[in-house]
């Protein structure tokens, strides 16, 4: 996104998303577009989902959009109102844009273009560290666990009531992106707790969320893991995983990107990656780290993300995206041995 004036960035950095003005627009409009990012996962879906109950709940129309044409995962179609997202190109007629957990502008895919063109119309929640803000209404918050409990923030302030549905949606969003409450900040405990009293079946929502993977996705993972290298930069040790297409080719976007929770926290490793290599000469890459910043490098590499868990698509063969990676890290090391001790979250 692009960055509306320093005021602006000044509001996200300080921890004021601007709800008044955001509340002000709810209320002044009616038919309302949701966008979320590509290869969506279940913070992304979750705020969504839970968006649009609350906007239905006001009585506002309200559709979710992500802009590419694949279909959402299995796991995530498990998140009520999921069932109803729209994969397209198109945006439809609406009064005003709700675009949530997209770090930045290129996340909306196919639907970049036509979101950028309306961006004085957008409404932004989003908490990862690479975000700038946009030249509509920012509701961003570097410290919130996940985009879902800046949204259920929000509802405070729209005046939305904490349905069990909704109580859902908000939840995987702050499980997943916490990786199961292994690292935030302590309100995210008090936020779980309230969620949860809405009647949640936990176990089944982390089963949905963590597990689920079939003998077929296990042995492609272990492939995977067998691929694993330990390569150094001027200043860290980094771990390799290449994910390639012949090996991913057929199974599900869910056990793709579990690959990176497996190689993360490996010990007297400062930076795990996975390269995933989802079409011959394109891949996604995952960036971990429990010290690291690694945003940092990933924004170098035109990504973002969380100052733990980062990442970026780009082109070219394994080889050469390894290569990239690798020359990053060096030319960015000053800056990630700066932001090395920072709090994980």
């Amino acid at each position: 996104f692009v960055m509306q004036d320093q005021s602006a960035v000044a509001a996200s950095v300080t921890g004021e998303p601007q709800w008044d003005d955001a509340t002000a627009w709810v209320h002044e409009n009616h038919r309302f577009a949701v966008i979320g990012h590509i290869t969506p996962d279940a913070d992304d879906v979750g705020s969504m989902c839970a968006m649009i109950a609350g906007l239905h709940q006001l009585g506002k129309e309200a559709v979710g959009l992500i802009g590419q044409s694949l279909p959402l995962d299995d796991s995530l179609l498990t998140i009520p109102g999921a069932e109803d997202i729209l994969v397209t190109d198109e945006l439809p007629p609406c009064d005003a844009i709700i675009v949530v957990d997209c770090g930045s502008s290129a996340r909306m895919g196919a639907l970049e273009e036509a979101v950028m063109r309306r961006e004085s119309d957008v409404i932004l929640i989003d908490h990862h560290a690479s975000n700038l803000g946009c030249r509509g209404i920012n509701l961003i918050d570097y410290t919130a666990e996940s985009s879902t409990t800046i949204i259920r923030q929000w509802f405070e302030h729209l005046g939305v009531e904490l349905t069990q549905d909704i109580a859902h949606c908000l939840y995987v969003g702050l499980l997943t992106d916490t990786g199961g409450f292994r690292w935030g900040r302590p309100v995210m405990h008090a936020l779980a707790q309230e969620l949860v009293n809405t009647g949640l079946d936990i176990r089944t929502i982390g089963n949905q969320m963590f597990d689920g993977l079939s003998f077929s996705d296990l042995t492609m993972i272990g492939k995977v893991l067998s691929s694993l290298e330990i390569h150094r930069s001027d200043c860290h040790e980094i771990a390799f995983a290449f994910a390639t297409h012949d090996v991913i080719a057929g199974h599900s976007l869910h056990a793709v990107e579990s690959i990176a929770d497996y190689v993360r926290g490996m010990k007297n490793i400062d930076i795990s990656v996975v390269i995933k290599e989802y079409q011959p000469g394109f891949a996604g890459v995952s960036l971990r780290s429990d010290t690291i910043d690694v945003s940092e490098l990933a924004h170098y590499l035109g990504g973002g993300g969380h100052l733990r868990a980062a990442g970026f698509t780009c082109s070219g063969t394994i080889a050469e995206i390894t290569a990239n990676i690798i020359s990053a890290a060096n030319k960015s090391c000053p800056v990630l041995h700066q932001n090395q001790e920072a709090p994980i979250r």
